[in-house]
């Protein structure tokens, strides 16, 4: 029954709540009428009584803008404020994209047009072109293939990694100590060092950039393959197999089941021939194509008589012309509008570019600052060491290890990822999947299987159930090959099929079923209960004598086949539309498996049976029999026509697309972690919709349920009394602002017969209304929204290859639950990313302040540059890349949570207000009356405007729901708090260290000031006079050098071990720093223990002294000094988690009403696995 699936195509209530709505699309009302149909099906003498009731949720009218019409009119201003939010963006568009229009042109219009020839009588009698007339055409138009997206070159991509601020900061320091070095070679010698070391460190954090993302894209090169690799053409008169690349316009192409249309196809002849539409469209139900004689009036992508690029042929067979190649083919028109449409910035990107540049400016700043005062006070004019002490100010401020940190936590948690099936193309949308606040998802293929199952039958007035859903009726028996007449359904499902198979010579299991999706369904329903389980056997043992197709106009699929019964040895078989087939049948088989005259008992279990299956979005096949008497129809009767009536009604089998394993469960999770999750599809609403009701997606009351539930009219329903929508793709153009703001309101949303534009616009309003958003599909359609989002997730084994192209994400298993691992793993590395900073930038405090007491108090420079450097890329780099390996600090602290961003109605508000404040103070073209764009210098003189005015520092102090990267109270935490905890303790260290050398804070001073004498004196060098101190002690230059070595020292020592301490105490957020999360990452251990033997080799080893400074004589017993402060940090940390836990718990997203999160017997049995592994 190839075609099947037309007889019912999605099969939606046989009634539409009545209720405003925009005018219906042609192809819509046809649905309606088809759904509508089986009423009418036999002439019962109460025709005419009303329909019966319908559950709640279902019948939902497509949702326009009357249906979205507010209760009261609107002002100018809230208008103006609704619609500022929503900047209209042209559509970008090339020359190349050429409209399709040969539809509309008959066959021999088209051959002559194409210069082909064709013979419409006899298609395989076709000449085609010549082989010569081919190569010509391949020369002037080009391969018939995808163009590439553009890629950067390796170098470029190092270039772009290596020109990142914090890499131009370090490689300028370094030059300008090479060119100290050229003022005065001698005493800027030690410059050598550190010039080198802050330029490696630049072409270091690039090099680590650009391998993670390299790797990642060699990774993703391996699933892509944008063409099908060969195709059957027509040249010369002469059939043959060419590379699809080589097809030109004016090829005769064959396509047949199981093909991948190799370009667009005009047909010119077609039996039973139907394509899988759906990754262009979105329309699940594969769509018959056929040769119209006189053309086509419908728009390219509905033309019954055009195939395009990339499509899947399901059944039947067709020829056609080439008209379209490579880029100018459908696809490559979506393709092309996804090659336009540009990427975001990830919002980590975008926060540590914020970051970046702000501690920059306070670098760059501090270190002009400490110049100046550096060189009016301690240098006395000396450029050069000054200009030193500037970069040690610089380098003590910038983390340099911060981007070979951020990339490095990244790459580990993409690794992790990779290990779910999950690979990432671009590193920083591992973290962008955990900070989604609306994942906007594909139905077809991505919630669903887009494999069509048997899930109930009915017969004898029974229902049974062949799949398990949450929506399942406690009267729905469990499916039984015992059960009554369920054999002679089998014998229907597996006998009346035209399907075919790739190879017969493997079990059935291991076959593909090639064809449509209704007849592979069936065909796998009966090949798991045919009797004896053997299905090649079944079919072998009743072969078809006679055979009608299923056709458009009958809806109806025929069969004769030899099987013995009672009364001879011919049995008729019939499947298809419910309505046709019931109307040919005067019986029904009873629950003792005889006949029954059709009484109206049989119409009110049949309307009862077939609500319950269209309630449900099924799609439903009635079958039945008719056994021929041998009086009549002896073995060997040569059938002209088969017997039309009179037959025996056996029974509905309903199909439906299921959700994939997993997907109910997680979608409720990502809606109990704030996320909003809405399903754009191009399928019908209906369907839509009661696929959305199983998955957790809907389960509040439409607009349409509360008015029937209180019995109002629908117009006086507010838009609060209400939780979920369904939008009609028709309406999404004349959508004003406000509207969107309605819709985005609302917590449960779907968007059906929406077209690759549509999906453009869903997630480009929702971005402008301060949505992060994910979008995932599988289908050439979602390729444009793919690309726009702030994460596209493509499909790897059922997704396109242009999506998987536009996607920042694959799914490599195609398992949409991998999802919530990936939000998990993403809201795990932001925390861990942000603890990571906290501990990082905690000792830019005790590195700057010490230096700053070296101008003012003065005294000793209490840390060098190089030792800095060593603190920044030593053992800090090491122990911030092991928080990567932290797990979450509560089990249900990641996903109880809201996103970090959350949209609210006061960021909506802040949003909008910003946008029209902008509309009402750009400039305005007085000629066209459009927005002038404003010059470079124009732009640049806002910007360094933009701190002396008012909306710049309000914008800057306002108050926000959102969480970023950095944010003050993190600064709080490293600059005000551990920071000045870890400054005290190093610097009470070193001041006892210089004390028990015989220097008191005040001999320090006078020392230091003696530099700024006339003639100055140098203290704390090999050649430095003796200084007698305050008791009157005199301390040579050896005591003075070793005095100064140990406060260094010591100086390092306490950064390190209050800095151990600071890891634990930085990851506190919900609980205190004690406990089984102290030892829960082992790697925190191996890096404190790195870290120690790294500062032990500098200090205690007498080679490295003459560069670091350090110094064996140093007395462990001083380590007793750092360690006390690092008690204290932990204290104020374990006070700061009671302060902050009350809010903290407050800001847990609420429990959502109606979610079904009860494992599905697959997921049941995935957790047992993974729990014996």
């Amino acid at each position: 029954m190839s075609g099947t699936t037309d007889a019912l195509a999605p099969v939606a209530l046989p009634e539409l709540s009545a209720s405003p709505s925009s005018t219906s699309s042609a192809e819509e009302d046809k649905m309606t009428e088809k759904a509508a149909a089986p009423r009418a099906g036999i002439n019962f003498p109460d025709e005419d009584e009303a329909a019966p009731h319908r559950p709640s949720g279902i019948g939902l009218p497509r949702v326009g803008t009357k249906e979205l019409r507010l209760n009261r009119e609107l002002t100018r201003d809230e208008k103006d404020l609704a619609n500022a939010g929503y900047q209209k963006e042209p559509l970008k568009t090339e020359a190349k994209n050429v409209d399709i229009i040969e539809q509309h042109l008959t066959p021999e219009a088209l051959a002559t047009k194409m210069g082909a020839s064709i013979n419409l009588k006899a298609p395989a009698e076709s000449l085609g072109l010549t082989s010569a007339e081919a190569a010509k055409r391949l020369i002037t138009n080009g391969a018939n293939v995808l163009t590439p997206p553009v890629k950067k070159g390796a170098w470029r991509k190092y270039f772009d990694s290596l020109t990142s601020l914090f890499n131009l900061l370090l490689i300028l320091c370094g030059v300008l100590e090479y060119v100290l070095l050229g003022v005065d070679y001698k005493a800027n010698f030690a410059n050598t060092y550190l010039g080198a070391i802050l330029i490696a460190v630049a072409f270091l954090n690039a090099g680590i950039e650009y391998y993670q993302v390299a790797k990642s894209e060699a990774i993703l090169a391996s699933f892509l393959a944008l063409i099908p690799p060969a195709c059957t053409v027509v040249r010369d008169g002469q059939i043959s197999t060419i590379p699809a690349q080589g097809l030109v316009h004016g090829d005769v192409v064959l396509i047949r089941m199981g093909d991948k249309t190799p370009a667009d196809l005009y047909l010119f002849a077609a039996g039973s021939l139907k394509v899988d539409n759906s990754s262009l469209t979105g329309e699940s139900e594969p769509q018959e194509r056929m040769a119209v004689m006189d053309g086509d009036s419908a728009k390219a992508a509905e033309a019954k008589n055009l195939v395009f690029n990339s499509t899947l042929v399901v059944s039947g067979e067709g020829w056609g012309v080439v008209v379209r190649t490579g880029d100018h083919t459908f696809i490559g028109q979506i393709a092309n509008l996804t090659g336009n449409e540009s990427g975001k910035k990830s919002p980590l990107a975008e926060e540590i570019e914020s970051f970046v540049k702000k501690i920059s400016a306070l670098a760059i700043g501090s270190a002009i600052l400490f110049f100046i005062i550096g060189i009016a006070s301690v240098y006395k004019g000396r450029a050069a060491s000054t200009v030193t002490f500037a970069i040690t100010i610089l380098v003590a401020f910038v983390p340099e290890g911060l981007p070979a940190t951020v990339t490095l936590l990244l790459s580990i948690a993409a690794k992790r990822m990779a290990a779910r099936q999950v690979l990432v193309k671009d590193l920083q949308g591992v973290e962008t999947l955990g900070a989604i606040t609306l994942l906007a998802t594909d139905k077809t293929g991505t919630l669903t299987r887009n494999q069509m199952t048997v899930s109930n039958v009915w017969t004898g007035n029974v229902m049974y159930t062949d799949f398990q859903a949450n929506n399942d009726d406690d009267e729905a028996k469990p499916l039984s090959i015992a059960a009554t007449n369920m054999t002679t359904i089998i014998d229907v499902c597996a006998l009346n099929s035209k399907i075919k198979f790739n190879r017969t010579d493997i079990p059935f299991s291991q076959r593909e079923v090639l064809g449509d999706a209704t007849e592979t369904g069936l065909t796998r329903f009966a090949a798991k209960y045919v009797p004896g389980g053997d299905y090649d056997a079944c079919r072998a043992a009743s072969p078809v004598v006679h055979s009608v197709p299923f056709n458009s106009e009958t809806k109806t699929a025929l069969v004769i086949i030899e099987k013995v019964h009672p009364n001879g040895s011919l049995t008729l078989l019939i499947k298809g539309a419910p309505e046709r087939v019931l109307e040919r049948c005067i019986t029904y088989l009873d629950a003792n498996g005889l006949d029954h005259p059709l009484d109206d008992a049989f119409k009110v279990s049949y309307d009862a049976a077939y609500d319950y299956m269209a309630s449900r979005g099924h799609r439903c096949i009635a079958t039945a029999q008719l056994l021929l008497p041998a009086s009549e129809y002896p073995v060997g009767f040569e059938f002209v026509k088969a017997p039309f009536d009179g037959y025996t009604f056996v029974g509905l089998v309903s199909l439906e697309d299921p959700p994939k394993h997993g997907v109910r469960e997680a979608i409720g999770t990502l809606r109990l972690a704030g996320i909003q999750v809405a399903m754009v599809t191009g399928d019908h609403p209906k369907t839509a919709e009661a696929i959305a009701r199983k998955i957790n997606l809907i389960t509040g009351e439409t607009k349409a349920d509360v008015a029937k539930r209180t019995g109002r009219a629908i117009d006086t329903i507010d838009e609060d009394e209400y939780d979920a929508v369904v939008i009609h793709g028709d309406s999404i153009d004349a959508l004003e602002g406000w509207e969107w703001d309605q819709i985005f309101r609302h917590t449960e949303i779907v968007f059906a017969r929406t077209s690759p534009k549509h999906k453009l616009e869903i997630v480009k309003h929702a971005q402008q209304l301060g949505h992060i958003v994910g979008v995932t599909g599988d289908g050439v359609n979602d390729s444009p929204a793919l690309k726009r989002a702030d994460l596209g997730i493509a499909m790897n084994i059922s997704g396109s290859d242009v999506s998987k192209e536009a996607a920042n994400m694959l799914l490599l298993d195609d398992n949409f639950a991998s999802i919530v691992h990936g939000v998990q793993e993403g809201r795990l590395i932001f925390a861990n990313l942000k603890r990571s900073i906290r501990y990082t930038v905690t000792h830019s405090i005790p590195e700057v302040i010490p230096q700053l007491l070296y101008i003012l108090v003065p005294v000793p420079l209490p840390l060098s540059a190089l030792l800095i450097l060593v603190i920044d890329l030593g053992f800090e780099l090491f122990v911030a890349l092991t928080f990567a390996f932290d797990p979450p600090e509560s089990a249900d602290a990641i996903m109880s949570l809201p996103p970090r961003k959350p949209v609210t109605e006061r960021s909506i508000q802040s949003i909008k207000s910003k946008a029209l404040h902008r509309i009402k103070t750009q400039a305005i073209d007085p000629e066209t009356g459009a927005p002038k764009k404003p010059s470079f210098l124009s732009r640049w003189a806002t910007k360094l405007k933009a701190p002396f005015t008012k909306a710049w520092w309000a914008e800057a102090f306002e108050e926000s729901d959102g969480e970023v990267l950095v944010d003050n109270s993190l600064l709080s935490y490293s600059y005000l708090e551990a920071g000045v905890i870890e400054m005290l303790g190093a610097l009470v260290a070193y001041f006892v260290v210089f004390y028990e050398s015989g220097f008191s804070p005040n001999d320090l001073r006078l020392a230091q000031k003696a530099q700024n004498a006339n003639p100055p004196i140098l203290y704390f060098l090999s050649d430095s006079p003796n200084y007698t101190n305050s008791a009157g002690r005199v301390l040579s230059a050896s005591d003075q050098v070793d005095a100064w070595a140990k406060a260094q020292s010591i100086m390092y020592l306490s950064i390190f071990i209050i800095q151990c301490f600071n890891i634990f105490a930085c990851k506190a957020k919900f609980l205190p720093p004690f406990g089984k999360q102290v030892i829960n990452n082992p790697y925190n251990f191996a890096g404190i223990v790195g870290g120690a033997v790294l500062a032990m080799f500098i200090i205690y080893t007498p080679p490295l002294h003459t560069v670091f400074g350090g110094t064996y004589k140093l007395s462990p017993l001083y380590w007793l000094i750092p360690v006390g402060f690092g008690f204290v940090l932990l204290g104020w940390s374990t006070i700061r988690v009671y302060i902050t836990r009350r809010r903290l718990n407050s800001e847990r997203v609420k429990p959502v009403k109606g979610l079904n999160m009860y494992a599905t017997m697959y997921s049941q049995r995935s957790a047992t696995r993974s729990a014996k592994a």
